[in-house]
């Protein structure tokens, strides 16, 4: 196959060779920082995002074909007919927290599927139910949408009217008809966390529809007998990025009270993470015999082994197998999120592993992510779907170097996905 000399969309290919050729060979810049800017129209957080943070965005564009999509697509339809099971749920629920047995109407905003890219289609390596960037990536996507216009392209539009459906959508499970009045977004310290500025965008989009919205640590709420307050402000939904899933730790008392209280809409909420995101259910997902006894069918297990990269719990009578197959593995914490407490097994040290044998970890097949190609260097990729209730709102990458993604790259970071149709699209 000859290599293309442009970005125009090369006819007498597939969609899967035209996206990896393109992701090898284009290197347009995809990032325009004036566009951006115009689009913002807010100088302060302009800075904090491009020049506070110079690696949140990525400077090229990565191309999916269309058909990676849609198997994406079934192998999310397919997790979910799993997680719907009572059997399944009573499964995972053994091993979760208390707070997970707890039932909300509520789904929980914002599910996370990362994908890595094979030559034989993606493989899922984890579920998130705190995904961040969304937003970022939404913004993203509108300010740089006139870079490569001339591909038969097509991706989710409008996704912020999307967000903001769902957001109404999670209150109206809770709530009826009742009007969604305050948002509060929490975090621990909110004003040190890196994705600070999508918080303030997130404040925006709810007050540009109406909603009151604040951005507050856990320990500023308070809870009375008619719900959270943020002082003379009664809080109707906590749209929760904290990382402690199952809200078990002190300063998150008062929310949890309230929550387990139904005084206020919490999303993502802790059984949402208990049902999708620990990933010991990764290991579940991925067990033929375990998921034939959970009564789940063969079409469906088929698309789980198919998309899905094998994952096992870490049980210490395994270690010496696990020890000699380490090269092939990833490990990583049960309740763990982004890059903290994991390791590519090639890279462990013996005191490393006896620590993970001592902790609850699983091991996953490793899966190399696929690359893409820069003038200056050659960066991993992996693949982000952000979801609800089973249906895609966007698609993102995050381009980076090391073993995991990061935003400390040059030229690396959250990058456009640009989809390529199938030819008869």
């Amino acid at each position: 196959m000859k290599s293309p000399n442009t970005c125009q969309r090369i006819t007498d290919y597939s969609s899967e060779q035209q996206a990896q050729q393109l992701n090898t060979h284009c290197h347009c810049i995809a990032f325009d920082k004036a566009a951006l800017k115009t689009l913002l129209k807010d100088t302060i957080l302009y800075k904090m995002l491009v020049e506070e943070r110079p690696h949140l965005f990525a400077e090229v564009a990565v191309f999916v074909s269309d058909s990676i999509i849609q198997q994406q697509q079934r192998l999310i339809s397919a997790i979910e007919k799993v997680i719907a099971l009572p059997t399944y749920q009573q499964h995972v629920l053994s091993y979760a927290p208390s707070s997970a047995a707890f039932v909300p109407k509520a789904w929980g905003v914002f599910l996370g599927y990362d994908f890595h890219l094979t030559a034989n289609g993606s493989q899922l390596i984890e579920i998130n139910t705190n995904a961040g960037g969304a937003l970022l990536n939404a913004l993203l996507i509108r300010s740089q949408k006139t870079i490569h216009s001339e591909l038969n392209t097509h991706n989710i539009s409008d996704p912020e009217t999307a967000f903001i459906a769902m957001f109404h959508a999670e209150w109206q499970a809770e709530r009826g008809q009742q009007p969604l009045r305050s948002i509060a977004i929490v975090d621990e310290q909110p004003n040190t966390q890196f994705l600070l500025p999508e918080f303030i965008l997130f404040q925006k989009l709810f007050e540009h529809h109406n909603i009151k919205a604040i951005i507050c640590d856990s320990a500023e709420l308070s809870y009375r007998a008619d719900g959270v307050w943020y002082g003379d402000l009664q809080i109707d939904l906590i749209y929760n990025r904290l990382t402690d899933f199952g809200l078990d730790e002190p300063a998150q008392h008062a929310l949890r009270t309230a929550y387990l209280a139904n005084t206020v809409v919490v999303t993502p909420h802790p059984r949402a993470h208990a049902l999708y995101a620990d990933k010991r259910n990764l290991a579940i997902l991925t067990d033929k015999t375990l998921l034939q006894e959970l009564g789940v069918d063969n079409d469906t297990i088929n698309t789980l082994l198919a998309g899905i990269a094998p994952t096992i719990r870490v049980n210490a009578d395994d270690a010496d197998t696990l020890w000699a197959n380490r090269k092939k593995l990833f490990f990583k914490p049960s309740k763990g999120y982004g890059s903290k407490a994991v390791y590519r097994g090639d890279k462990l040290t013996k005191r490393v592993f006896e620590d993970i044998l001592s902790n609850d970890y699983v091991a996953q097949t490793l899966v190399p992510p696929s690359e893409r190609h820069l003038h200056h260097s050659t960066l991993k990729l992996d693949m982000r779907l952000y979801a609800y209730r089973e249906q895609i709102l966007l698609a993102s990458s995050r381009l980076y170097q090391g073993q995991t993604t990061n935003f400390r790259t040059t030229g690396g970071g959250f990058s456009r996905i640009v989809i390529i149709a199938d030819q008869d699209n």
